[in-house]
């Protein structure tokens, strides 16, 4: 009797398991075919139609920004030699950084075998300009310029020490891979302006220094656990913009339109069968791609760019795959609605050669910044374009490596870093946050990246509480669970 009991009960476990799955699996195309018969009835493509018929949540106040360019130097621009003047520290020269100041913080392994710690001034000149009295260094002289258009946080701070889990935290919100990044999490807010451009581009530039590159990966413009139209869709900086953008040779754009709808129709099937929203992806994406045939390339073609648009940016503007080159394609594509724009340059890692790498790095980007935020203003877009600019983390006051009053290497450092804002109703002319004299620690104002991340959705309209996504059970959202704000002095 025991025996024969337990093998109805494992019977009618199966059963049950089967009857759900059955039932689920009914239900997913009941609903599917409910809204196709609803909406579209009798059109063969419905239940797709219908899939690919949801809205973005839309902005919870009045916008003051519609689009985002995203300016991110991979590695972590020293704040120290850039824009956190330090002038007391000439006077500590290869003294050892005091116990009060490093209160046991946590070190990279790095520097931690190091039998010191010392203090390494900036070799660089600081002067101060606009109404603001921004302290900023020689070698940023195009920024000088414009320091009444900028708005800079100079209390920054993250918790991850290390390349990897920082960008992605800077990125996503959260340090472990997988998450929604921010052009993801605003592509599915705002939804899209132009149907024949991505929502969401990607461009890597390459820099003129490649002493020191980091990894620069598909997941920091990943949609994570948002449907697959929200990722990231990544340009290419030389050759074609994308892949297989064109048809191959003997196929016409006839052959290529009726693949599409064969395959559409085979998506279809499988969509009613299955349910899985990502087949609707599928066929917008391919879509998208058929339209960007004819858009992308007017796009990307600068011949009729004019000459004052070169004397902006500077004629490294007109080589493919410059850091000057990828900022004038972000202003090209959100004056045809892409709404944001993700820039990566590489090898702001000076963990050695500050003399030898920060005067390329600076020039690689100073007037191209410069020329992107005047092109914004003169063109009537800046006040609706966010330019955001930084890194994951700042560097080191001490020297890692050898030390001298001309040349010194600077390690990670989370503690405190530099960003800037232009444009998209950021305050201009306006100096944020406070460090200590040895741009250590924030004494003044502390922004973490949640709040930043807070502040940036606050500017497009959005409570970053509400802007949230059910996944697993769960109400995500790009500023995690712990309590976070916007930055309201960071607003005009």
């Amino acid at each position: 009797m025991n025996t024969r009991g337990k093998t109805m009960t494992q019977q009618e476990n199966q059963n049950i398991d089967s009857s759900r799955r059955i039932f689920l699996g009914q239900a997913v195309r009941s609903v599917g075919a409910t809204a196709a018969a609803s909406l579209l009835a009798g059109n063969s493509s419905g239940l797709l139609e219908a899939a690919e018929s949801g809205h973005a949540p839309g902005p919870h106040f009045p916008a003051k920004a519609k689009h985002v360019i995203y300016l991110h130097m991979v590695g972590g621009p020293s704040q120290i030699d850039l824009f956190d003047y330090k002038p007391k520290m000439d006077a500590m020269y290869d003294k050892d950084l005091p116990d009060s100041v490093r209160q046991g913080q946590r070190i990279t392994g790095m520097t931690s075998g190091q039998a010191r710690l010392p203090i390494a001034p900036s070799k660089y000149k600081f002067k101060q300009y606009g109404k603001s009295g921004m302290w900023l260094c020689e070698l940023l002289p195009w920024k000088a310029k414009m320091a009444d258009d900028l708005c800079f946080i100079r209390s920054m701070n993250t918790d991850a020490i290390n390349h990897e889990p920082a960008i992605t935290f800077a990125q996503t919100g959260a340090q472990v891979p997988g998450r929604p990044c921010l052009g993801s999490w605003i592509s599915y807010g705002l939804g899209a302006i132009n149907q024949s451009l991505p929502t969401f581009v990607v461009m890597v530039a390459k820099p003129s220094n490649t002493e020191q590159l980091q990894a620069i990966g598909a997941k920091l413009w990943s949609s994570g656990f948002l449907p697959g139209e929200h990722a990231g869709v990544s340009f290419r900086t030389t050759g074609d913009p994308i892949l297989y953008i064109n048809n191959p040779h003997g196929v016409s754009s006839e052959v290529r339109r009726m693949t599409l709808d064969g395959i559409r129709s085979l998506n279809d099937i499988n969509f009613s069968q299955i349910g899985d929203p990502e087949t609707a992806t599928r066929t917008k994406q391919y879509e998208l791609a058929l339209r960007m045939q004819d858009s992308v390339p007017e796009l990307v073609d600068l011949s009729k760019e004019p000459k004052k648009t070169y004397e902006l940016y500077g004629d490294e503007a007109k080589k493919p795959g410059t850091f000057a080159n990828t900022a004038l394609l972000a202003r090209r594509m959100v004056e045809r609605g892409v709404r944001f724009v993700q820039i990566y340059h590489n090898n702001w890692d000076n963990h050695s050669n500050v003399s030898g790498r920060l005067p390329s790095q600076c020039k690689d980007v100073d007037q191209a910044c410069y020329g992107l935020i005047q092109d914004l203003k003169q063109r009537g877009m800046l006040d609706e374009t966010l330019v955001v600019w930084g890194g994951e983390f700042g560097r080191t006051i001490y020297s890692q490596g050898g030390l001298s009053h001309e040349n010194y290497g600077r390690d990670h450092h989370p503690r405190c870093y530099t960003m800037w804002m232009a444009g998209g109703g950021s305050k201009p002319g306006f100096v944020y946050g406070e460090t200590d004299d040895f741009s250590y620690n924030v004494v003044k104002d502390p922004v973490k990246v949640h709040d930043f991340h807070a502040t940036i959705l606050r500017l497009l309209g959005f409570d970053h509480e509400r802007l949230v996504y059910r996944f697993q059970g769960l109400d995500f959202r790009l500023t995690g669970v712990e309590p976070s704000k916007v930055v309201t002095e960071l607003i005009a």
